[in-house]
């Protein structure tokens, strides 16, 4: 049996007349946002008078878009909107037309610009940065003590989803961040030889390779690609569910994002951070024997007998002791910005970019405690 034709809707129209209680304007048809500029074309062609009143009796419909444009162009003729009679409205459409009304010259006030000054410019952006540091702490607070019931309660801890998150953020990791850290080793060995030969002081670049890539430029390095990656990874996927209310669903049925979402993506990334930390330090390591031996005429023997010797393994320990707290801050950064980022596409691009800014900048900071601090307990 075929199926009924959709009812056909009759375009808006408006018919000015002349009565014995002065001139009306009759509207007809639906009045929708669709059919605007035929709205527009229909009170063009109308000369309106100054006194008139207003008969919705043959309207099927009308928005409050329709309903805006037909009170501008009344009032822009001259007419009284806020004494206009309304005669054969149906109810719902002369609510519409009263609400319109009550905030017109709202709607059309003009919009304000304010120039603001140097010292507002800055207190506004430094009450914005406190808001943002206040947010991740209190983030990281709530991370710690989830942390804390699941060592107390491990039954809780999702195992398929820290599996799942750590062979994203390690496992597949490892191509990237040998790759990387392989031509950083080549690049600081090339630049130490540069200056180290012409003292003939070849052997020593083993020593300034093998302490700053283990102590610093690992873990460094290793942890802006993991925030680039990683960290990013996570607030576009947290943020993506929050954006298809994923998160919401998930309360509904009673559990929580902080032990489904946020606490599998902090463990793995902190179990991974060591790992991926020690493989820079070997690839790094491997790097610099590559060209020292072109370059500098040290055989690899020679490099890792001259690195056994000289390379203390506190500085490795030091490397992998900052691996964890860095990738902390990360995920906390990249997980919180996910969980909180507006409910639209253009706000969690600006979050995901935030996201990888914010975790280099603390990053930084870290590296620069870590530093002071192991100086001060001469480590």
């Amino acid at each position: 049996m075929p199926a009924d034709p959709a009812p056909s809707v009759s375009p808006p129209a408006a018919r000015l007349e002349s009565g014995a209680g002065g001139a009306v304007l009759r509207l007809s048809g639906a009045w929708r946002l669709a059919t605007l500029p035929v709205i527009q074309r229909e009170l063009t062609a109308l000369s309106l008078p100054a006194e008139l009143s207003l008969d919705g009796a043959a309207l099927t419909d009308i928005d409050t878009a329709s309903a805006l444009a037909l009170l501008n162009h009344l009032r822009t003729s001259g007419v009284n909107v806020q004494r206009l009679p309304l005669a054969g409205f149906a109810d719902n459409d002369a609510r519409i037309v009263g609400q319109v009304r009550e905030r017109l010259d709202e709607v059309n006030a003009p919009v304000e610009h304010r120039h603001e000054g140097l010292v507002a410019h800055i207190g506004r952006e430094t009450l914005a940065v406190l808001d943002l540091l206040f947010g991740h702490l209190n983030f990281l607070g709530e991370v710690l003590v989830q942390m804390g019931r699941s060592v107390f309660a491990p039954a809780k801890l999702r195992l398929r989803e820290l599996t799942a998150q750590f062979e994203q953020v390690c496992l597949n990791a490892i191509p990237v961040v040998a790759l990387v850290t392989m031509l950083i080793g080549i690049v600081i060995a090339y630049l130490l030889g540069l200056q180290a030969e012409k003292y003939g002081a070849n052997i020593f670049v083993v020593d300034g390779v093998g302490i700053g890539a283990t102590r610093e430029f690992a873990p460094i390095i290793v942890a802006v690609i993991v925030a680039g990656r990683s960290g990013a990874a996570f607030t576009a996927q947290l943020g993506s569910m929050r954006l298809n209310e994923e998160t919401d669903a998930i309360r509904t049925l009673g559990l929580s994002p902080m032990d489904v979402l946020v606490l599998p993506r902090v463990l793995a990334l902190m179990l991974a951070m060591p790992l991926l930390v020690f493989v820079g330090d070997v690839m790094s390591l491997a790097g610099a024997m590559m060209i020292s031996g072109p370059m500098l005429d040290i055989t690899p023997t020679t490099f890792l007998g001259r690195l056994q010797e000289n390379l203390a393994i506190k500085h490795v320990y030091v490397g992998l002791a900052k691996a964890p707290v860095f990738a902390l801050f990360i995920a906390v950064i990249g997980c919180r910005m996910g969980m909180t980022v507006s409910r639209d596409t253009r706000a969690l691009g600006i979050a995901t970019t935030s996201t990888v800014v914010q975790s280099i900048v603390a990053v930084i900071l870290l590296d620069a405690f870590f530093a002071v601090l192991f100086q001060e307990l001469d480590i």
